[in-house]
Formats: structure tokens, C-alpha cells, sequence
């Protein structure tokens, strides 16, 4: 065998990657690939091993091997790997870009900017590159050029449908709606069954569909050959439409048969859930005081039940020159993630065992992975609506971190959650008996911890905010320690990316008749009953 293998000729294109191989090797290593990406990564491992030892450091072998490994959560191996195969293809784009995911996945994002730039710049004109640079940046907050690397792409390659649907999303968080349409739109004219591409245009909440969207959407639930993802997807947009036509019960029908299919992928197991709730709160009853009782006090969490306006409060928050609105995190989960494997225990078995120096460095690793969100202005917002979980332990992690528990109705916050597809599975808003656990137990777990600490938590009100802005925006603002802006009195002109499905909803006035769920009768009488609230007097009109 060679001591070098010879570079691809043309390094984009997956048959010149298995330069030298035998035609046995390469079916060996097409399998291998396929194993990978059905998630049987002990037989692919076998099956690269196997080919390493026959044919030494070939790079196109190092590199799968790179993402078998990153797929197993091994950041080390993987990163050994790429190394090893970049020694010998130094500008390979795959591998450049392989190793960017690595490093994401280790935490560092300047560094995996870097590769996937990289990566885009040796191979300009490859739109995979361009996608996946936009895709990442998109993830990680950086909207504008992501907008720029996805409008790339598909003009490299105007079949590329995720390109179009993923350019769509990236325009609504940076509120260019029409030109989000007109990606959407692009995406459906490639395929008309497109799932995502119909939900992007359903999650543009202010702008209805048409008539001739419904009827679309009608036709092709009747098709017996869609995709299942794409028949969710395509059901939630019919209730969306329906709805906004006031066709109520229609809605309600579409909007259940949605819910039902994505419960059946993943069913939400409410009791264990309460059980994890009730294990949290017994672990983060008896917390040591904390070290540094001002760690933390940069960060803003804002928390509670999605669809309960804590997009329009991080809005506000965000207008204000001293914060700096990050949207959704990931951090404060996946720092706990990390401890959880440190220590070799799921959380919360090892919350008792933590000690204040424990929670500090925890602490700082959160504001490590969060410094980005620091560099324009002193405070940032997170707000990933389930840390509420979080809101106990977070006393000894992040003790000077202020929490804004957003509440709504919980019939209309419910019922705003069973409208709304979610990607991450189970969830709970698949069932309106299982929306009513999941608000019971929030709620009462906040209610405890609030009482616990009424200077570090606030139970903020979206009601009240409808009934008197200038009040509302005053004392949340003076709860997290800032000084009166009337910028935040005009959220809706503050000119930030959005990422979420509320885009559309925080860049407009407040609208004070948001309530829908009376329109829908007795039909929401599951939600009333598992919430112990008076049942509807009134069936659907």
C-alpha cells in the first residue's frame, strides 16, 4: 500500500474519495457509510477498522471514522482523526468541514467558523460547503450571513430544496418576510409536499394563508403517498389556515390529527416527567450558600411555557442598550450534560453530592460558553422557555442571574402550544391532557421556587403587560437591575434576529385580542378539566 494516498481529483465528489481503493474496498466502505447514518456505529466501526488495516491512513477512512466518532460523542478521537487525514489532504473541503462540526461540538465555535469558512474558500463553488456555513451560522445566532451563505448556495444549486426552506427561516428571523415567502415558496415549487417548507410559511403567524393555499393543503392530506414528517407538518399548516378563516372546528380537527401522528412517533410519558420534576426539586432543596453571590448577574433567563410571550419579553428586554437578546440556548442544559458524564450519574442524582465549588465552576463554564452573547453589550438574555426546571439549582450556579417567569392564561398558552409543531420529541403539547400535567407542574414548581426567592425570580404577567405596557416594562426593568429606556417601550422597532416562531408577532405593536381558545368551546374542555378550571358553557361556533 502507498505511504500516501494521492489527492482527489475533484475532492466534492464522493466517487474520487475512494482513490486507490479496490472495488471490493469501496463497497466495504459504502457500507460503512451507510451504517453510520442509521445509527449502527458498531458494525461501521468494524467495517473502517477492517479497511484501515488494509489500506494505512487513507483519509477518505480517517474521515469517516472522524464522524462515526463525533456521532458517539468521542470530540477527542474525532479531532485525532481529521487531523491524521488533513496531514495528507491539507485543503480537503469534506474533512475541513467535518472537523468544524468537532469543534462545535467541543465548545469552539471561533474555531469551527473558521473551518467551515475554510472549507467554503478552497471549494467556492460547492453548495453543500455554502449550506452547511449557512445552516451553523444560523444555529449559532449569526443570521446575516447566514442569509448570504444560504443565498449561495442556492444559487449554485437552485435544486438544493433544504437550502431554499432553511434561506426561508433565516429572512423571518431577520423579519424580511415577502423574501421568506418567496423561499418557501421556491422550496414548494421543488416539492409541494415539502413538510418544512409549509411550516415555515404557517409559522409566519401575522401573514394568513390564502384560499388557494387550503385547498392545496386539503389535497394533498389526501394523498396516500406522503411522508410522514411532511404529513404533520402540512396538517399543522391546515389548522393554521382554518383558523384564521375562522373555521374553528375544521382546525381543530386538522390540528388533532397532526398531534395525534407526532405523538405516535414519540409518545410524552407525563408521569415520569413528574416524577423528574418532583427528583429536581428534592435535590435542589438544600443548596450550599454560593461562593459568589454576583456570579451570574449578567445573564437574563426568561422562562416558562412556550407560546406564553417570552419571545416579546426577551423583544423588550433586547431593546434595551445594555442586553444583548440570545434567544434560545443550549448551554445551561448541556453544561449540566457535561457534569452529569464527569461524574458518571444522570442529573439530578448528583446534585446532593455538589459542593459550592462545584456549582461556581459550573457557573463559570456557563458564562464561558455564553461569552459571545457578552461581547456588544454587558447582559444577555436566555431564554430557552424549559430552563424553568433549572430555576432552583440555578441559586447556587448562577446566584446573580435574574429569572423572568413569563405566564399567560394556561388555557390560551395551552391551547397556543397544541397549535404549534414541535421538532423536539416527545413533547407534551401532542395532547391536551398531557399540556394540562406539564402546566400543573411548572407552576407549581415555580410558585415554590419564586416564594423562595421573590428578589432573583419574578412571575411576570403577559396579561398585565397588554393592560399596562409602560408599568410592566418599568418594574421588569428595574427587577433586572436596569435603567429606564424608552427603547423598550418600542420593542417592536428593535432590529435583531428572532429564532423563533414568534418572528413575526414581536415585530408589531402589541396586539391586545390575542385570546382564541373561547372560539373553540367545549372542544378544549380536556385542557380546563386537567387544569381545574370552570368547563366552556358553549359548544364550538
Amino acid at each position: 500500500m502507498p505511504e500516501s494516498w494521492p489527492r482527489p481529483s475533484h475532492p466534492i465528489e464522493p466517487a474520487t474519495r475512494a482513490v486507490a481503493l479496490l472495488p471490493p474496498q469501496m463497497q466495504r466502505l459504502e457500507a460503512a457509510a451507510r451504517a453510520i447514518r442509521d445509527g449502527a456505529l458498531g458494525p461501521a466501526s468494524q467495517m473502517l477498522e477492517s479497511l484501515l488495516a488494509e489500506a494505512p491512513e487513507h483519509p477518505e477512512l480517517l474521515r469517516l471514522f472522524a464522524i462515526l466518532h463525533l456521532r458517539a460523542r468521542r470530540p477527542d478521537l474525532a479531532r485525532a482523526a481529521l487531523t491524521r487525514a488533513l496531514a495528507q489532504w491539507p485543503d480537503d473541503p469534506l474533512a475541513l468541514t467535518d472537523l468544524g462540526n468537532v469543534e462545535q461540538a467541543a465548545g469552539d465555535v471561533d474555531r469551527a467558523l473558521a473551518l467551515w469558512r475554510q472549507a467554503c474558500a478552497v471549494a467556492p463553488d460547492y453548495p453543500m460547503g455554502w449550506f452547511n456555513l449557512g445552516r451553523n451560522l444560523q444555529v449559532l445566532g449569526f443570521t446575516g450571513p447566514a442569509v448570504e451563505a444560504l443565498e449561495r448556495a442556492c444559487a449554485l444549486d437552485p435544486t438544493l430544496l433544504p437550502a431554499h426552506v432553511l434561506l426561508g427561516d433565516a429572512r423571518v428571523h431577520l423579519g424580511r418576510f415577502e423574501e421568506a415567502d418567496r423561499a418557501y415558496r421556491a422550496a414548494l415549487a421543488l416539492h409541494p409536499a415539502c413538510g418544512d417548507a409549509w411550516r415555515g410559511l404557517a409559522n409566519m403567524k401575522t401573514r394568513p394563508l390564502s384560499d388557494a393555499d387550503r385547498t392545496q393543503l386539503a389535497a394533498l392530506l389526501r394523498r396516500a403517498d406522503l411522508a410522514e414528517a411532511d404529513r404533520i407538518a402540512i396538517g399543522f399548516a391546515l389548522g393554521k389556515v382554518n383558523e384564521d378563516q375562522g373555521r374553528h372546528a375544521e382546525a381543530f380537527a386538522a390540528l388533532s390529527e397532526a398531534n395525534a401522528r407526532q405523538r405516535r412517533l414519540a409518545p410524552w410519558n407525563a408521569g415520569g416527567f413528574h416524577a423528574f420534576v418532583d427528583a429536581v426539586a428534592a435535590a435542589g432543596a438544600r443548596l450550599p450558600p454560593p461562593i459568589d453571590a454576583s456570579l451570574g448577574e449578567e445573564a437574563i433567563f426568561i422562562v416558562g411555557l412556550p407560546r406564553s410571550g417570552s419571545t416579546l419579553f426577551e423583544q423588550i428586554l433586547a431593546a434595551h442598550p445594555q442586553v444583548e437578546g440570545a434567544s434560545e440556548l443550549p448551554d445551561l442544559g448541556e453544561v449540566l450534560v457535561e457534569e452529569s458524564g464527569r461524574r458518571r450519574q444522570p442529573f439530578p442524582q448528583w446534585v446532593p453530592a455538589a459542593s459550592a465549588q462545584d456549582w461556581q465552576r459550573l457557573g463559570r463554564r456557563y458564562l464561558e460558553r455564553t461569552a459571545r452573547w457578552r461581547e456588544r453589550r454587558p447582559r444577555f438574555t436566555d431564554k430557552l422557555p424549559e430552563n424553568w426546571l433549572y430555576s432552583g439549582i440555578l441559586a447556587a450556579m448562577l446566584p446573580g442571574a435574574r429569572i423572568v417567569d413569563v405566564r399567560r392564561d394556561p388555557v390560551e398558552a395551552g391551547w397556543s402550544c397544541f397549535k404549534q409543531q414541535f421538532y423536539r420529541l416527545p413533547h407534551f403539547a401532542c395532547t391536551l391532557t398531557d399540556i394540562a400535567a406539564y402546566i400543573r407542574d411548572y407552576q407549581a414548581a415555580m410558585d415554590r421556587w419564586q416564594a423562595l426567592a421573590p428578589t432573583r425570580i419574578r412571575t411576570q404577567r403577559y396579561e398585565a403587560l397588554l393592560a399596562d405596557p409602560q408599568a410592566e416594562i418599568r418594574a421588569l426593568l428595574a427587577f433586572c437591575g436596569l435603567p429606564f429606556d424608552a427603547a423598550c417601550l418600542d420593542f417592536h422597532h428593535a432590529a435583531r434576529a428572532v429564532r423563533t416562531a414568534s418572528a413575526a408577532q414581536v415585530r408589531q405593536p402589541l396586539d391586545r385580542d390575542t385570546a382564541r381558545a373561547t372560539r373553540y368551546g367545549k372542544l378544549l374542555d380536556p385542557l380546563r378539566l386537567g387544569l381545574g378550571l370552570p368547563l366552556a358553557t358553549e359548544s364550538t361556533p
